[in-house]
């Protein structure tokens, strides 16, 4: 059974071993993503980039990481290559939530 209902979004981190970015973003971000209107709407799922799962149907290649995917059904919606700091992170994950998706936050970004 899947961690969200199949027809509700995720955020997919694609990640790999050694990636400084992918350490910056889970000392700064991950403790508070979860309990955040983002982290509510869309849960995170984390795949390893040279592990991809079957049931991810990626627009386009992958091949940096952090690569951040906006995923309804398996299905990708939009993406964030990189990790730009927290102080934009929020503001542009809001952003492609916004436009793809229907998250309406309740807070500021990371709220």
């Amino acid at each position: 059974m899947p961690a969200v209902p199949i027809d509700a979004a995720e955020l997919v981190m694609v990640e790999q071993p050694g990636c400084a970015w992918c350490e910056r973003w889970n000392r700064e971000i991950a403790p508070v993503y979860p309990n955040t209107d983002e982290g509510r709407f869309a849960p995170l799922r984390r795949v390893d980039l040279h592990a991809l799962p079957d049931d991810l149907r990626p627009l386009r290649r992958l091949a940096y990481t952090p690569t951040f995917l906006i995923v309804e059904r398996g299905r990708e919606l939009a993406r964030l290559e990189g990790y730009p700091g927290e102080h934009f992170f929020w503001p542009l994950l809001g952003d492609l939530l916004a436009r793809h998706t229907a998250f309406r936050p309740e807070a500021e970004p990371g709220g």
